[in-house]
């Protein structure tokens, strides 16, 4: 189990279990202290998630704390209140046409190398000559999509790598999410792997599929999470990444020592 904890309005971690209990008997660690871990609605103080890790006697106020934060390098700084500034339904919508701008260009140049333009061509021809007999339009449509499929599998993966790569990269963010100063993260706030970020479009493939059921869900989700995002085990917050220290694994190596 991963802990978090919170001093001076900063979110620091994640952590192991065995350590924090660890660090609450030998005194490192206040029991006032709040922490949070997947599953919890809110922050709680570690006296109350470890009650049986705290030490026989209170901390008292002439111990001496570990170096403050500021002090540490490589920890993470993003705020408990950064964390919870969910980015809402209609900035997400907007992100997500001008994402649609940006690869449109490069999606009617592949259909265009690929001959869209003289399948169509053969396409309305053959809704002529069918006269309204559905098999000769079945046909016909057939034969379109059997020509223009390499150039729909080219587009596909296109967007794919675009959504993966953009949201896996230190913005954090597709074009269309930069600028309108939101980013996804993990669901402690940290940046994507790429493995992450490649199974997040397919996701939201369904969740377009399924009557865009899957994108209304960010309007209603307690965390303002679509399909896609649940799927993925993701977030998509306010704000550029620039404007946080990365939370990501970069933090890792501390869980010899408690350094918040």
């Amino acid at each position: 189990m991963e802990i978090w904890i919170g001093r001076n309005g900063e979110r620091h971690g994640p952590y192991k279990e065995e350590d924090v209990r660890a660090w609450l008997r030998s005194g490192q660690v206040s029991g006032s202290d709040l922490a949070w871990r997947e599953g919890l609605a809110d922050w709680q103080p570690l006296s109350v998630l470890f009650p049986d890790a705290m030490p026989d006697t209170a901390y008292t106020t002439g111990s001496t704390y570990p170096p403050p934060a500021a002090s540490m390098p490589g920890l993470p700084q993003t705020t408990a209140a950064a964390l919870e500034d969910y980015a809402g339904f209609w900035k997400r919508v907007a992100a997500y046409i001008l994402d649609i701008i940006v690869l449109w260009i490069p999606t009617m140049l592949i259909e265009a190398v690929f001959g869209i333009g003289a399948a169509k061509d053969v396409l309305k021809q053959a809704a002529l000559n069918a006269s309204g007999d559905p098999h000769a339009m079945m046909a016909a449509q057939v034969q379109f999509y059997t020509t223009m499929w390499p150039a729909f599998l080219a587009s596909f993966v296109l967007a794919w790598w675009y959504y993966a790569l953009c949201e896996s990269s230190p913005w954090q963010a597709t074009v269309g999410k930069l600028a309108l100063g939101i980013r996804v993260t993990d669901m402690q706030g940290r940046r994507l792997t790429l493995g992450r970020a490649l199974i997040r479009y397919p996701a939201m493939l369904l969740s377009q599929l399924i009557l865009f059921i899957g994108f209304i869900m960010v309007a209603f989700t307690e965390r303002k999470q679509g399909l896609h995002d649940m799927i993925a085990s993701t977030l998509v917050l306010n704000g550029r990444a620039s404007e946080f220290k990365d939370a990501s694994s970069k933090a890792t190596g501390n869980s010899g020592s408690f350094n918040a």
